[in-house]
């Protein structure tokens, strides 16, 4: 069979890439080994971790918050329920990929796909059977893997990536988390509403490496408070696992006196890496870099002629929007348009509560490359929507250019940030100015009035504050 775009993997770049290739009228096949599509995010990722951080949320707010808002209820935790809403969520998600890419005319094709050579894939199905597919562009969207430690042996039961840590059959008692990113945050934060005691194990000295120092360090504190326990500058040598638990040997990161300790379940959460097995990228001359990501120029396309690649396997942040960006971008470019992804406003969430957002730079990235800002911040304890609901945690805080006023980054800690940061990207996106937002007439009460406060602080005039 012949196809004008055969795209391997249909997680979210690389459906998105299928379907915009369609709609410009390409003949597109997918190749998904998966029985079914939308990858890591979809299936064991983005969308299952969003349903139980929702249902953990509810379940704490049940059981702490509601009574300070005169609700008088007793909540009791079905864990086989609450991991039946979240499959729930995977399936309509799943469902809804199928369908697009059918409605779109798009051929699946289910197996494990390896480039032969420029124009030509093989796909070799669960039963060994293989077939040859042809087409003038091949389009890599194979996302990424777990990040494996060395002497520590992932049962996904006792020790366990993100994938188990979704699973898990029963609250453990106590949840160790190697690693202070934003997979371990958010699944710490899931079990820890539950009834979990966790410890969080960093190597650096911070958690959230590359996030705004200042809003890492206001976020620690505020998971601090809500019981989740940090060892910084600490690395996990060794994990040995028993019939009630697991043993885990903690160091110092520097080097010193090891320490055991004891938990039911660890979590290792220590990145993901570009997942490339079996692909054949060597043999089809596909080139990599020192980090095993696929080398490819301003236009997505790798060493070898006609093979392009985008999402997880390339280089830049691991996040789906960025691969469904570079899926739009990749589908233009080959069908002769000027496909284009702006990686300075690639926004960033962690669905914690409160959430975590940025986009842009931050304070260290911006003095590093000797850039003169202002900042402007503004606490959600000032705004009225957040103090009418309790929900004052956390602050808006925007980075812009000392002369032309330019907004450079935007960090944000507090309700509803995950939203309220898109603000700022259509912002950026247009190359806007901190006046811009600040003049910028928005509705009252509500959250986004901080991002408004914000603009108006870095000229030193914000009005509630």
């Amino acid at each position: 069979m012949s196809y004008d775009l055969i795209v391997i993997g249909t997680g979210p770049g690389g459906y998105v890439c299928a379907i915009r290739a369609a709609q410009l009228g390409l003949k597109v096949a997918v190749v998904e080994k998966r029985s079914t599509h939308g990858g890591t995010c979809l299936n064991v990722g983005c969308i299952p971790s969003k349903a139980l951080l929702h249902a953990s949320h509810s379940f704490a707010e049940a059981k702490h918050g509601f009574a300070e808002m005169g609700i008088e209820v007793s909540p009791s935790l079905d864990l086989p329920k609450m991991q039946a809403f979240k499959r729930e969520g995977v399936k309509g998600n799943v469902d809804g990929v199928a369908y697009l890419l059918k409605k779109n005319k798009i051929d699946t094709v289910f197996g494990t796909g390896r480039i032969v050579k420029s124009g030509q894939v093989s796909v070799t199905d669960r039963n060994g059977e293989t077939q040859t597919l042809e087409a003038k562009a091949i389009v890599i969207a194979t996302g990424s893997d777990v990040t494996r430690l060395p002497n520590i042996e992932i049962d996904e039961k006792r020790i366990v990536s993100s994938t188990g840590a979704l699973e898990l059959p029963a609250v453990p008692r106590k949840l160790l988390v190697v690693g202070a990113g934003v997979i371990g945050l958010e699944l710490g934060s899931v079990w820890k509403r539950l009834g979990s005691e966790v410890l969080v194990i960093e190597y650096l000295d911070r958690i959230l490496p590359g996030m705004d120092r200042e809003v890492a360090k206001a976020f620690q504190r505020i998971l601090e408070k809500q019981g989740i326990a940090f060892r910084l500058q600490s690395k996990v040598a060794a994990v040995e696992t028993g019939r009630s638990g697991v043993v885990a040997k903690v160091e110092p990161a520097a080097g010193g006196v090891a320490e055991s300790i004891e938990a039911d379940v660890v979590l290792v959460a220590v990145g993901r890496v570009p997942y490339i097995e079996g692909l054949g990228l060597a043999e089809a001359g596909v080139a990599l870099d020192a980090k095993k990501r696929i080398l490819v120029d301003g236009h997505f396309q790798t060493s070898t002629s006609g093979v392009f690649a985008i999402g997880d396997v390339i280089a830049g942040p691991m996040l789906a929007h960025k691969a469904e960006d570079e899926g739009i971008a990749v589908a233009e470019i080959i069908a002769g348009k000027a496909g284009h992804v702006n990686y300075d406003v690639i926004p960033n969430v962690i669905y914690t509560s409160p959430e975590v957002a940025s986009v842009g730079k931050t304070e260290e990235e911006l003095k590093s490359a000797g850039v003169a800002y202002n900042v402007g911040k503004f606490p959600f304890t000032a705004n009225g929507r957040a103090k009418s609901i309790r929900a004052t945690e956390g602050f808006v805080k925007i980075l812009a250019d000392a002369t032309t006023d330019r907004v450079l980054g935007v960090h944000i800690i507090g309700p509803s940030a995950g939203e309220l940061i898109a603000e700022a990207a259509v912002l950026m996106e247009f190359s806007g100015s901190a006046e811009d937002l600040a003049r910028t007439c928005h509705a009252h009460p509500t959250f986004s009035e901080a991002v408004k406060e914000a603009a108006l602080a870095v000229a030193s005039r914000a009005i509630h504050l």
